[in-house]
């Protein structure tokens, strides 16, 4: 049976690359999200930046521990192309008040039952990250910045879509650059239960509650810090706080309420 995710997933595809999806080996790194929502902050025309931090999470599984990865940071940004890490994208339009791209993202979450220190959760079945892709539309003006993004699971993964929204607002002091935001991030049903669904099978192998997930809402709030030694070198930090969607603290696999995101690091604009 074909899901509308998966159509959806197909078409942005084809919109982005000019073919039919393919399945692609996967970068195993959880630098994406954070790496991103840096970038996104400091990016500007025509530069390449190049840096190196540590991120720190803590994850919702049960039996997982929180972990620190090391983070390398590349970004670059034209009128008409940026990188950013492991997110690319391509501008439809770009101006100083609108900007809309279309763009594509590894998404890092996912499942490896041997990383949990619950017996039954070593059991269950891998939750592979996959390849997102879609639209991004940011609008600016004097009150702040509004950040939509609409994406689906490119390698048959999930078969999901997420969709955010997000309200930030830059505060320049001297040296710093401060840019507090705060959104929520939709998930579909597809996307929830392959991430956080307990099959009948899975049910009777690990004795573990079965689960069926839906459509799910993650509010978050987030925190961009930067601050510039020189033209050229910068320090910067950027968190996330995310308050977990009944839908998923209602999976057996899940014992925590919330999840985040820290990375602090250095970086060097050319």
């Amino acid at each position: 049976m074909v899901t509308f995710s998966h159509k959806l997933d197909s078409i942005i595809y084809f919109v982005i690359y000019g073919k039919e999806p393919v399945k692609i080996s996967h970068f195993k790194t959880l630098s994406i999200i954070a790496a991103a929502m840096v970038c996104a902050q400091n990016a500007q025309a025509g530069n390449w930046s190049l840096g190196a931090g540590a991120l720190i999470t803590p994850e919702p599984y049960r039996g997982y521990q929180t972990r620190v990865y090391p983070v390398p940071i590349i970004n670059y940004e034209d009128d008409n192309f940026y990188f950013r890490s492991l997110t690319a994208g391509y501008y439809l339009w770009n101006d100083r008040q609108n900007q809309l791209s279309i763009m594509a993202y590894y998404l890092p979450q996912h499942f490896k039952p041997g990383d949990s220190d619950d017996e039954r959760m070593k059991l269950l079945d891998k939750r592979r990250s996959t390849l997102m892709a879609g639209l991004t539309y940011s609008h600016n003006a004097e009150w702040g910045t509004i950040r939509t993004v609409l994406s689906a699971d490119t390698l048959n993964n999930s078969n999901g879509v997420l969709a955010d929204v997000t309200y930030l607002h830059r505060f320049m002091l001297d040296s710093w650059t401060l840019v507090p935001g705060i959104g929520i991030t939709w998930s579909s049903k597809n996307q929830t239960d392959y991430y956080y669904g307990v099959s009948d099978n899975e049910s009777r192998r690990s004795g573990l509650d079965s689960y069926t997930a839906g459509n799910s809402f993650a509010p978050y709030v987030e925190l961009t810090a930067n601050y510039r030694f020189t033209p050229s070198w910068s320090a910067f930090m950027t968190g996330r706080y995310i308050s977990l969607s009944n839908e998923v603290k209602d999976s057996p696999m899940v014992d925590n309420s919330y999840t985040a995101i820290l990375l602090t690091g250095v970086s060097y604009k050319f």
